[in-house]
């Protein structure tokens, strides 16, 4: 009892008032985190239903005039490379536009500027489209372009990505198929998977989504997303749905179900990839991770209404509906977290075995969630073994995430304005690049986040000691991923800022 007053007053822990919020609020948070997480044994039902249904390639019977777009803003490092990626494309040089929507306000413009000059001396037809203002962010720029695509199909890949030279040999056919497919999507692959611990786990949570979330959603008949990049839309899809818009910071999901609200059918390739690069320091990827989940609740307020009055099947409209609001667990992640460690003590006051009891079934999420991820990696690698192992990390990091996504959450939901922040790219492919000496590396101060998730290891390794005193060793493998997730991640936050930092200072 001596480590939990060191939270709490004494009094407050024996308390009945005290222990039967903390566990109310306990089981509508574990409530909750088992509704999305048992998700998984639906995903694990579909993905067993339909192994069968592979995707066949049809021949390339027509060559459409097809559109490149490549929004960039401030890419130095990386604008070169996909620009050679992308003239490095086998399909008809005739029949091909690149349009690079530079919106940047650095050294990129005349980077970018020499390398259209080289290509359009070899014949390509490749624009440095340049705008007044960044108004709209990459919505805006997208927008801006269609406006004069010759394009009868938009191909987009952002900076960080390098697309096979059989891209386009690999998706156009799919539009022949059938004339309401609006958008073909492909899978995206890790360049630099092996960098680092932190890239091994982003890959590991991604392939989830697109090994087994993607294609099983697309073969079952629900909506999927266009994943901002590595895909191809129809123009008339693009126009007919009401073009890119930028109230949300998730402009591709948007338009994915305003497109597939009109009836248009999208396409998942699960066996034609899109190499992309990781985001490689902890704070890029904060960014990003905070972009896409405010991005996805801005949407998930937007469109649930829209899906819900339109006339698809209800069980469309349930699967959307989680889809679309799955990112609202992070804040119960953060409450269960905060909640385990007086749980340990309100059990030691004996009383409540019952509940203790019930609370046990919600494993079965965890189980789920594990099936899942196992699936994702066994369908695409050979040593799925090894990388299954990397499951308690992904765990471990999107508990210490979660309140970085919290925030991002509340400010989706809350209706709270923010820009579009970029990720940097850093061009990291091999063990030898390194992100430090990067200009683009974040140059912000520690906020209030960090410190939380400082807080918060320190308060979760309470926990862990409490659970090996009390000898609560069912509570203990939580505890540690809860620990190990918030000090690995505010660790990670405060040791890339101070190198970045001091790199500055001593290029000053």
């Amino acid at each position: 009892m001596i480590l939990a007053t060191f939270f709490f007053r004494q009094e407050i822990l024996e308390s009945p008032v005290f222990s039967d919020f903390v566990m109310y609020l306990y089981f509508i948070s574990l409530l909750i985190l088992f509704a999305f997480g048992a998700h998984g044994f639906v995903m694990v039902y579909h993905y067993m239903k339909q192994r069968g249904m592979a995707n066949i390639q049809p021949p390339l019977e027509e060559t459409p005039v097809v559109t490149i777009q490549l929004p960039l803003f401030n890419e130095l490092y990386v604008a070169n490379r996909l620009i050679d990626a992308v003239c490095a494309l086998e399909y008809p040089k005739e029949k091909l536009e690149v349009q690079v929507l530079d919106d940047s306000t650095d050294e990129t413009v005349d980077l970018v500027a020499k390398a259209v000059s080289r290509y359009q001396a070899l014949g390509y037809d490749i624009k440095h489209v340049r705008r007044p203002n960044r108004s709209g962010y990459k919505a805006g720029a997208l927008k801006h372009g269609l406006e004069t695509a010759r394009g009868e199909f938009i191909a987009i890949f952002d900076a960080d990505f390098v697309p096979n030279t059989d891209f386009l040999m690999k998706t156009i056919p799919h539009f022949f198929s059938d004339p309401k497919i609006g958008v073909v999507q492909t899978r995206w692959e890790h360049i630099n998977r092996e960098y680092s611990m932190l890239t091994r786990a982003q890959a590991f949570a991604l392939d989830g989504h697109f090994v087994v979330e993607q294609d099983v959603r697309n073969k079952a008949g629900f909506f999927i997303q266009f994943n901002g990049t590595g895909g191809v839309w129809r123009k008339t899809t693009i126009l007919d749905a009401g073009n890119w818009q930028s109230d949300t910071l998730t402009e591709d999901l948007d338009l994915s179900y305003r497109a597939q609200l009109r009836g248009w059918k999208f396409k998942y390739l699960t066996d034609v990839t899109s190499p992309a690069e990781l985001p490689a320091e902890v704070n890029a990827l904060k960014s990003q991770q905070f972009r896409w989940t405010k991005g996805a609740i801005e949407t998930a307020r937007k469109m649930i209404p829209e899906v819900w009055k339109s006339d698809i099947p209800l069980r469309i409209k349930i699967h959307s509906t989680f889809h679309l609001t799955s990112n609202i667990v992070y804040p119960f992640i953060v409450l269960a977290g905060i909640l385990n460690g007086p749980l340990i003590f309100i059990k030691q006051q004996g009383g409540h075995e019952a509940y203790f009891a019930m609370m046990s079934v919600f494993v079965i999420a965890f189980i789920g969630s594990f099936l899942f991820y196992l699936i994702s990696q066994k369908a695409v690698y050979p040593d799925w073994r090894r990388r299954i192992m990397l499951f308690p990390l992904f765990m471990a990091g999107s508990m210490g995430f979660a309140v970085n996504n919290s925030r991002a959450v509340f400010e989706g939901l809350f209706k709270r304005k923010s820009e579009f922040v970029r990720t940097p790219k850093y061009a990291i492919e091999g063990k030898s690049d390194t992100w430090k000496k990067n200009m683009y590396v974040s140059k912000k101060k520690f906020d209030w986040v960090v410190a939380i998730e400082i807080i918060l290891a320190v308060y979760c390794f309470f926990g862990v000691i409490s659970s090996l005193y009390y000898l609560e060793i069912a509570a203990l493998p939580f505890q540690m991923l809860y620990f190990m997730g918030f000090a690995c991640v505010s660790w990670l936050s405060v040791r890339h800022a101070l190198e970045s930092r001091k790199l500055r200072q001593h290029a000053q």
